[in-house]
């Protein structure tokens, strides 16, 4: 099982300038390295029985891939002596990240899905970097010993959990301060409960939503905050003292810094919201089962603000891990028509977005448009005999009168 605990550092004034330096070369080095990959990539890209119509006809060399760039790291630094200040251990990461950057633009992720060619790193946007290994016992007396920096005081506001090993230790700046993430690790730990079966005692299902942030199937609704919205009067001050700064002088970077913080105080409270309600969900049940939303899709439309205020793909993340973490389960099942479909008989009722109760005229039963929803999303998880009906009537009629004479029992 891996998991990864986060704390505030508080350098003092020296290390400050030891990890902005870090940060400043190693930016240099993953720009660097990844140039290398982009020069032999544009010029080899033909094959080499082809002729390239748009570049002269290049020299041959090697492929710049991981190793033969770590192993250069060497000649790096009999020219720049500075990046012998820098671990060598994190100066190794530094390559890492730029091959993984690479390979994700060519090879498709789990969904089948490629991304974006990898850019180069400005100041702001290199603002980590990673010891692979680091010794068991770095933290003693509120404070980590991080190799060529020194004994770093840190806020450690939770002890680490018994058992578990540091992996990796990864510094970041952001806008508030500098944090230090450790990647924890026990093997003797099973990372998912994959015999707890869904039944309908142990099984919650739940809506999301924008009225409220989540309906769940016993009835119970969580009201939405709304993080964004109640300091969007503030963040338009804030930015509109920035437009007024020169770009780059100190004023800028004040005001920039300002918005930054603003920003990270909205996140951090969404964030903390989506953690309790996270873990008063898996209190209340074994698998919770949500709906398959294509939440980018939904993020594009006229609803796209209160879209990406509630952050339900944050959400869902953070339930996954807490639950995987806790030995339960999640469950994605398919969101079509279920705050369509009578949740009670199976029957589609059409209605509009606006009706926000479901009346079924066929078995009379009123209750709620988003606890009707939950429910069709337990039973599709639970593999009710409803959800039977609703699939066998895209085949043929027969067996839509036997499920539903089933479901109707």
């Amino acid at each position: 099982m891996r998991t990864a605990y986060q704390y505030k550092l508080r350098p003092n004034k020296d290390q400050v300038a030891t990890i902005e330096l870090w940060l400043e070369l190693l930016r240099r080095q993953y720009n660097y390295r990844l140039g290398e990959r982009f020069s032999w990539w544009s010029e080899n890209r033909c094959p080499v029985n082809a002729c390239p119509l748009i570049i002269p006809i290049p020299q041959l060399r090697d492929n710049p891939d991981y190793y033969s760039q770590k192993k250069d790291l060497v000649n790096t630094k009999d020219k720049f002596r500075e990046y012998k200040l820098i671990h060598s251990q994190v100066l190794q990461d530094c390559i890492k990240r730029v091959k993984l950057a690479f390979d994700k633009w060519f090879k498709a992720n789990k969904n089948g899905q490629r991304l974006g060619k990898p850019r180069f790193k400005k100041k702001s946007r290199y603002r980590s970097f990673t010891y692979p290994q680091i010794k068991q016992d770095c933290i003693v007396n509120q404070r980590i010993n991080l190799p060529k920096i020194g004994n770093v005081k840190l806020i450690q506001h939770r002890p680490l959990p018994e058992g578990f090993q540091i992996k990796t230790v990864t510094i970041s700046r952001k806008a508030d301060g500098y944090y230090v993430t450790l990647s924890l690790e026990d093997k003797s730990v099973p990372s998912l409960n994959s015999e707890v079966k869904p039944t309908s005692e142990n099984t919650l299902g739940i809506d999301m939503g924008l009225k409220s942030f989540l309906t769940t199937s016993s009835g119970e609704s969580v009201p939405i905050p709304q993080y964004y919205r109640k300091y969007q009067q503030r963040l338009k001050t804030l930015q509109k003292r920035l437009s007024k700064k020169k770009k780059g002088s100190k004023r800028w970077l004040k005001a920039l810094l300002a918005v930054a913080k603003q920003h990270k105080k909205v996140a951090d409270k969404r964030k903390d919201f989506h953690f309790k309600t996270a873990n008063e969900l898996l209190s209340k049940a074994d698998i919770i089962a949500y709906e398959n939303l294509n939440i980018k899709g939904l993020a594009k439309t006229r609803l796209s603000k209160s879209i990406n205020d509630a952050a339900w793909g944050q959400f869902l993340t953070i339930l996954t891990v807490k639950a995987e973490n806790a030995g339960q389960k999640t469950i994605a099942v398919n969101p079509k028509n279920t705050s369509q479909d009578c949740s009670n008989c199976g029957e589609k009722v059409l209605k509009e977005l606006s009706q926000r109760t479901h009346s079924c005229p066929h078995c009379g039963i009123v209750i709620d448009r988003d606890v009707n929803a939950a429910i069709n999303v337990k039973n599709r998880a639970v593999g009710h005999s409803v959800l039977k009906a609703r699939g066998a009537r895209c085949n043929s009629r027969a067996p839509k009168r036997e499920a539903h004479t089933i479901a109707s029992a």
